[in-house]
């Protein structure tokens, strides 16, 4: 069995799952038993998701692809929890939504970097940004002409 304890994607789910589990303490009833069942349930299903990806073999791009689905699920969730007002305080939703945000960019990027079978090399980040920053400086440096304005000065009518 593979170790999974490692990923940053387990790391999160852990903690969105625990995150979820105490704001669904705070749930006034109307919503404990019914969207705080469906979010605990979710949040059990991105984890259990993540460990059996994590050990596949063969079937991975399909886990993958469920996982990807079940945490656009859990985000609908969330979203559906700030709009009845289940969450106890803002703060708690957000918490909950950024970390749910952060499981999709990774999930979507296990999912494509499963497909392509291979990891993409990318630039380190401080070379793009350099790059960048070059890029940006040579603009910089240009003249600004306006077409059409050559030889005329500001305030005088045309």
């Amino acid at each position: 069995m593979a170790r999974y304890e490692h990923l940053p994607i387990w790391r999160d789910a852990t903690r969105l799952l625990i995150l979820i589990e105490e704001a669904v303490r705070r749930f006034p009833r109307y919503h404990k038993y019914a969207l705080g069942t469906d979010l605990r349930r979710q949040a059990q299903t991105i984890c259990r998701l993540i460990v059996r990806a994590n050990n596949a073999g063969q079937g991975r791009e399909a886990l993958l692809e469920r996982l990807v689905l079940a945490v656009e699920d859990i985000k609908l969730f969330i979203q559906l929890g700030k709009e009845v007002r289940a969450f106890a305080s803002f703060q708690e939703f957000q918490q909950a939504a950024e970390l749910a945000v952060a499981l999709g960019r990774q999930s979507g990027g296990w999912r494509r970097q499963a497909r392509t079978g291979s990891i993409r090399q990318t630039p380190s980040a401080v070379c793009l940004l350099s790059a960048l920053c070059g890029r940006f400086r040579a603009v910089a440096r240009r003249p600004r002409t306006t077409p059409g304005l050559a030889g005329r000065h500001r305030g005088v009518p045309a």
